[in-house]
């Protein structure tokens, strides 16, 4: 499920550039490529809450003994922060989907920038450093 959720990482990004190149040259067809967008988005969520309670570090597995959730980096970045701006993000491309249908350009415009700036603020890269525990690339490959 993992690398599932690190390969919809890059859809989802390079959907979400395709539709603001697409709103900010007020090309009507980002109707469509918004929807895909709200697809893919959506599924990455229910894979993302999947993980967050049964993957690896899954909320069912408890914490370690001795380890405060908030004090340890690792899983305050993995249990708290990510999953938080991530739904933050899938609201925004939510919201930006109807104003799409509308073709309100500025709105959608504004909507997917702030979308975008979370979620690459919340993606565990592999040049960040989350005590042991960044992603690859392309993880699985």
């Amino acid at each position: 499920m993992l690398h599932l959720h690190s390969i919809l990482r890059w859809i989802i990004l390079l959907l979400l550039l395709i539709c603001l190149v697409q709103a900010v040259t007020k090309n009507i067809a980002v109707r469509k490529m918004s929807l895909w967008l709200l697809i893919s988005a959506h599924l990455m969520l229910i894979v993302g809450i999947y993980q967050v309670f049964f993957g690896r570090y899954g909320i069912n597995k408890g914490l370690p003994a001795g380890v405060e959730l908030m004090k340890d980096k690792f899983y305050r970045f993995f249990w708290v922060e990510h999953p938080l701006m991530m739904i933050v993000a899938i609201i925004l491309i939510t919201v930006a989907r109807g104003k799409a249908k509308n073709l309100n350009y500025k709105s959608v415009t504004w909507l997917l920038i702030i979308a975008l700036l979370a979620i690459l603020a919340a993606v565990p890269w592999p040049f960040r450093e989350i005590v042991g525990e960044g992603r690859t690339w392309f993880p699985g490959m």
